[in-house]
């Protein structure tokens, strides 16, 4: 595992039919989208997981969680926690859950700044939210001693 401040990072923003993915590197606190994981009620195909984490190696996981904007946790919160659990038993890579309030409202309108102007699920929202979950992630934990 890579030295905290040098890790690399997969994020995902859950949702039952698309999760959205996203890379990012801890040094320099930058995102990018990937191709989101198309799901059956929350389930992605496991093998294109393992394609991803093949690929990038990640050294954490981050897993954005739907509070309710009052805090609370609802269904899709828990199945947000039970996704993070399972990559952690099937990869072994450590999880983070983070606070994803807002993220897609604010993915759809980054999507229609970029001119897309159909159904927001087809205009790459899901990857957008999961950047938007990811440097959440980072700015939180800027300058922050982490043990994971």
């Amino acid at each position: 595992m890579a030295n905290v401040g040098q890790r690399l990072v997969l994020a995902f923003d859950f949702g039952t039919r698309r999760i959205g993915v996203a890379v990012g590197n801890e040094l320099v606190a930058s995102a990018r989208e990937l191709t989101p994981l198309m799901a059956r009620d929350g389930i992605p195909d496991w093998q294109r997981v393992a394609a991803l984490v093949d690929e990038w190696r990640p050294d954490l996981f981050v897993v954005g969680l739907p509070l309710e904007l009052d805090g609370a946790e609802l269904e899709m919160c828990v199945r947000a926690r039970k996704f993070g659990k399972r990559l952690f038993g099937r990869f072994g890579v450590p999880c983070e859950m983070v606070d994803e309030r807002g993220t897609t409202r604010e993915a759809k309108t980054i999507a229609r700044q970029r001119g897309h102007r159909g159904n927001y699920r087809d205009d790459g929202v899901d990857g957008i939210a999961a950047v938007l979950i990811l440097e959440s992630w980072f700015a939180t934990c800027e300058g922050l001693p982490r043990n994971i």
